[in-house]
Formats: C-alpha cells, structure tokens, sequence
C-alpha cells in the first residue's frame, strides 16, 4: 500500500494531546490518580490472565474441529446442503455457502482468500464480489463467539437456545447487509459482468485438498494445524482484550461501596449513563434490562474478541441474563470487528471505493440481527 505523509506537527497533534489530557484528568480526579493507574494495571492482568486465556483455549478447539471437520469432507458436505439456499437469499451462487463456513469457522478476512481463487470466484458475477465482505464478516468467528456464550451459562442453566437465536438473527443480519451491499454493487458494476475470466483453476465445489497419510495420520495433522490456527487467533485478540476491555470497564463500573480502592474494574460509569439515555430506543428493540450492556455491541464493533472480555463480569454482576446473550451473539458474530477489517477486506477485493457502502450496509445488518435475536426470544 501507498505510504502516506503528513506535517510531524499539526491540528490532530494538539486535538490527540488535549483529548487524552482531558481523559486522564477525568479519570484521575473522579478515582484519584493512583487508585486509577492500579485499576488499569489490575485490569488488564486479569483480563489477560482469566479472559483472554480462557478464550484462547476455546479458539484452539474450535480451530481443531474446524480443521478436521475440513480435512474429512464434512465441511463439503454441509456445502452441498446449504448450496440451494444461496442464491434465494443472498443472491449468491452456492459457492459462497463455503465463504460462510471458513469465515465461521475461522475470522473475517478468510473470505478473501477464496476470493482470490479462479476456482471460487468463476462462480460469481462482478456485482456479487464486493458483498463477500459483508457476507463473510456476518460470520467472522461464529464458532468461537458461539462456544464462548454457551460456555459462560451459570451452574443449572443452559444457555443452547439463545446462543441458538443468536446465530439465527445473525443469518438475518447477514441477509440484511448483503442485500443492502448488493443495490449498491449493481449501480457499480450492472449484473452481466462475470468476475473471472480466462484459464480456471481447481473447481472447489467437486475437489478439496488432504493432507498426505492415513486417516490417522490425517486426523492428527489437522487437530494440530487446526489449534495452531487456534493459537495465532487467540494472540491476536490480545491487544484488543487488554487494551478495548480495560478502556470500557472504566466506563462501565463504579467501585462497590462508592470507594474507590485501586482494585480491578473498578471506573467511572459512563457508558450506563449514556445507555440510559437511549434506554427507550434500546429497552424495546434489543431488550437489555441494564443500560451497562451497551458495552457490549460498541465494543464489538471494533473487536468482537475484546466484547467477550465483558460477558463474564456482567454475568456475575447479574447486569445481562438469558435475552442479552441472544442478542450479543446475535451482534458479536455479525459486526465482529467489522470496523477494523472492512477497509482492508474491501481493498483487497478492489473495491475501495464502495468501503462506506459496505459499513453502512452491515451497521443495518448488525442491528438487525440483534433485533431479530431478542424478537425470536421473546416469541420461543
């Protein structure tokens, strides 16, 4: 990519200067100065320490399973089933049921590259290429956000069905945007355009690739590779987890008592009082029974990994129940991170002059899906 310079000094220097001024001035008077430093630090370790790790070996058996479910043909298979539906409801060929499973199982940007496969990509149109960004982010590390929810039910309970609407109203999101990224794409580029033309490479709906040995052998290697794969995802989202997560707990949570002490999540509650504001928009729509839970879809927007980070505190603090984990997996999968992928996903396809389009298109989706999420809720 083209590098680019501006003056060492200028207005975003003094604005960047004068806003974090301002923000540890806040932060410091209201806590104190050095119960806020001790409260970052103390964050941030057990963020790292009982979130990160926890989610981290959650990738790695997700990625192993994803792996050999890849490596025996089940993955094909599930292609083949979902196929038909494709194309009445994503205006897409059935190839692009395979885009939805690697992203599924794997992050955003995996989409990209079977984009950039003859094989895959002869199957599609010009106008269709584009939208494999919002198609594939709807789903961006589905299984991870899937077995993560499931997993933080308290003891007796069982968190199956709304992670299970969860994953429905993320479908509709997908829908959604895709559908609102299309209208787009066709005044871009019409609907006749093939998108490859020229010598075709391996045909990907007939043949999949193995590794070398026998079964067993097989199976090991892609149990490995898939937690490797796991591993890479999981060290990844640290700097996210850490830094995103300890910024909105800050925002979050006063301290218990009204003291504050310097101990872990202990804040300024910001972000419950710009949630009750909006409370008559979100009470309705995403029926979040606290304010604070607005944490979660901002925080998504930026790295779904980072909004997991919250999930068990809110728990604990009673804050979320059964209806707010539909609808943060409705969300979480479906805006997961989009903000900070969408540019590259888009450049990468080509098509970086229809980058807003596709934010604004999957911004709908998002919302979407968490309201399709708390309606079916509500109605099951």
């Amino acid at each position: 990519m083209d590098k680019k310079y501006v003056k060492s000094i200028n207005a975003e220097s003094f604005i960047s200067f004068i806003l974090i001024v301002i923000s540890f001035a806040f932060l410091g008077k209201v806590m104190g100065v050095a119960n806020m430093f001790s409260t970052i630090m103390k964050t941030a370790h057990d963020l790292l320490l009982n979130t990160v790790f926890f989610i981290m070996a959650i990738a790695v058996l997700a990625g192993a399973f994803g792996a050999l479910l890849t490596e025996f043909g089940v993955l094909a298979l599930i292609n083949k089933i979902l196929s038909p539906l494709m194309k009445p409801l994503y205006d897409m060929p059935g190839a692009a049921s395979i885009g939805v499973l690697t992203t599924y199982l794997s992050d955003n940007p995996a989409i990209i590259t079977l984009a950039k496969d003859k094989g895959f990509v002869k199957y599609f149109k010009k106008y269709q290429i584009p939208a494999l960004t919002n198609l594939g982010t709807a789903f961006g590390m589905g299984l991870i956000v899937t077995t993560f929810m499931i997993s933080q039910a308290p003891k007796g309970q069982s968190f199956f069905l709304p992670v299970l609407f969860g994953n429905i109203g993320a479908i509709i999101g997908s829908i959604v945007s895709v559908r609102i990224m299309m209208h787009f794409t066709k005044k871009e580029y019409g609907t006749e355009e093939v998108a490859s033309k020229g010598e075709d490479g391996m045909d990907l709906m007939k043949y999949r690739e193995i590794r070398n040995g026998n079964i067993f052998q097989r199976a090991l290697e892609a149990i490995l590779d898939g937690g490797k794969t796991g591993v890479e995802m999981g060290l990844s989202i640290i700097p996210g987890v850490v830094i995103i997560c300890t910024l909105v707990m800050m925002l979050s949570n006063a301290p218990k008592g009204g003291v504050y002490t310097g101990a872990a999540y202990e804040g300024v509650p910001v972000l419950p009082w710009l949630g009750s504001k909006i409370n008559f928009i979100l009470k309705p729509l995403l029926g979040f029974k606290s304010p604070e839970a607005i944490a979660f879809p901002i925080t998504a927007l930026g790295a779904v990994g980072a909004a997991l980070g919250l999930v068990p505190k809110f728990l604990q603090t009673g804050l979320i129940g059964a209806n707010e984990i539909a609808v943060f997996t409705a969300m979480g999968m479906c805006w997961s991170g989009y903000l900070s992928t969408h540019v590259a996903m888009m450049d990468a396809l080509e098509s970086r002059q229809l980058t807003n389009k596709a934010i604004i298109s999957h911004t709908i989706g998002g919302i979407v899906a968490g309201i399709a999420a708390h309606l079916l809720m509500i109605i099951f």
